[in-house]
């Protein structure tokens, strides 16, 4: 099994390692890397508290949701290569003005923030939507798995050094410009460094050729009919479109609950940390390093998983321990406690994301893969904004706890409706019979 699942990851195609060489980049820069680390860090440095964070966190994200749906359908319409080059684009304008907003707004820096922070996930939307269908059209059946994985992994990796990078330059910009780190300076000039490494992965999608994979051949039941025997046959299409809308709305509402626990602490970890804990800015980094580090590993197991556990059971699995993570975050009195459930929060949900994405594009027709490409990266986009939205005020009011259990028990509850939904034995909707022609 393990040597299959090597052989198939030594045959990726050009386009294939190109667009992983972009996502790597994209980890490092922006999606759990450098960014991620600093953001919230640079601003508190200017002098923004929690409730501020949360709003631009939550506008950003909602922007990714609200941006999903229609960039799943912009990808049926336009090649998915030229909206994911859009996307970086954006993101590079977005990652430009974060460090400018104090010179574009002396007065009053927050209006280019959220700017920037917009930008930023309206550019994501356009990339990862689009990259699904692209994936599929320039894959074989028997890669999709271990490229879902190899791209969690790859981000995993490629945020474990972004950082553990980001930790790290704001001591090295601060020491070089005599400042400490409560200056923003040194969190300015270090994204400053995270936009311009945003060039390259712009060009590595540019280089790619998407190429359409055969569609199966049309099955016997699909050849055109006579007029008057069609009449039942399209009675029952529109009950397999009922069903692949039913499935994409009840695999969306999944995800909306799944990924709250990962949403909480994604949002508020390094907040958490260096407010709560008192902890540097440099073992903060180390410990979200480390947290992407293990995601690795989590997400390379995880097409072996599916092969003997079987999609549905390995995404069970990796949502209940993802839910249970929240525990040590919870009873944590030190770094060493929550980095550990950080630690399995990112690592069980580097599991949960590509063994749910490969089911769920399984259950669909081809057509409306980019439909629940969308749909399902809007329904994680709001719950991640809704977390960060109210979680700013939680804070605020009740604590980091409050906040950190609420996303476990919703991040259960997603799990149990998965379970509830998909895990049980259903009955098939069986494939439409022609009606002979009359004589």
């Amino acid at each position: 099994m393990l040597t299959n699942y090597i052989g198939i990851i030594r045959t990726f195609n050009r386009n294939i390692i190109l667009y992983l060489v972009a996502t790597g980049i994209l980890g490092f820069a922006v999606d759990g890397g450098v960014n991620s680390v600093i953001f919230n860090l640079y601003l508190l440095r200017l002098g923004f508290g929690p409730e501020f964070i949360g709003q631009i966190n939550s506008a950003g994200l909602t922007t990714f949701a609200l941006a999903s749906l229609p960039a799943g359908a912009l990808a049926g319409r336009f090649p998915a290569r030229t909206l994911m080059a859009i996307g970086l684009g954006l993101m590079l304008a977005g990652c430009a003005m974060l460090p400018l907003a104090e010179s574009l707004g002396p007065a009053n820096p927050a209006p280019w923030l959220f700017a920037g922070f917009i930008a930023i996930y309206l550019g994501m939307a356009l990339y990862f939507v689009p990259a699904v269908p692209f994936i599929f059209d320039v894959t074989r059946e028997d890669e999709r798995s271990p490229v879902f994985s190899a791209q969690s992994a790859l981000l995993a990796l490629s945020a474990f050094i972004g950082s553990l990078i980001g930790g790290f330059l704001p001591t090295v910009f601060a020491n070089v410009l005599g400042l400490s780190l409560d200056h923003p300076e040194a969190y300015r000039y270090t994204h400053i460094v995270a936009t311009l490494l945003m060039a390259p992965a712009l060009i590595a999608i540019l280089k790619t050729r998407a190429v359409q994979q055969p569609e199966p051949p049309l099955e016997p039941q699909e050849v055109p009919l006579p007029v008057e025997a069609t009449a039942p046959l399209q009675r029952r299409w529109r009950g397999i479109q009922a069903s692949a809308v039913t499935l994409v709305i009840l695999l969306s509402l999944v995800r909306f609950f799944q990924v709250a626990g990962v949403g909480s602490t994604a949002t508020f970890f390094n907040v958490y940390m260096d407010t709560e804990l008192g902890i540097p800015t440099a073992t903060i980094g180390a410990v979200t390093a480390t947290a992407r580090l293990i995601g690795v590993p989590a997400a390379l197991i995880t097409p072996l998983l599916v092969m003997r556990w079987g999609a549905r059971s390995t995404v069970a699995f990796a949502g209940i321990g993802s839910a249970l993570s929240i525990v040590p975050l919870v009873l944590a009195t030190g770094w060493g406690m929550a980095g550990v459930g950080y630690m399995g929060m990112i690592a069980f949900s580097s599991m949960r994301y590509p063994a749910f994405l490969g089911y769920s594009m399984s259950k669909v027709p081809a057509r409306w893969r980019g439909t629940l490409s969308g749909a399902g990266e809007m329904a994680g986009g709001l719950s991640f904004a809704g977390i960060a939205l109210v979680g700013g005020y939680i804070i605020a009011n009740r604590g980091f706890n409050t906040l950190f259990m609420l996303g476990g028990a919703l991040s259960l509850f997603g799990t149990f409706l998965f379970w509830i939904w998909f895990m049980r034995p259903r009955e098939e909707i069986p494939p439409p019979r022609p009606v002979a022609p009359k004589p």
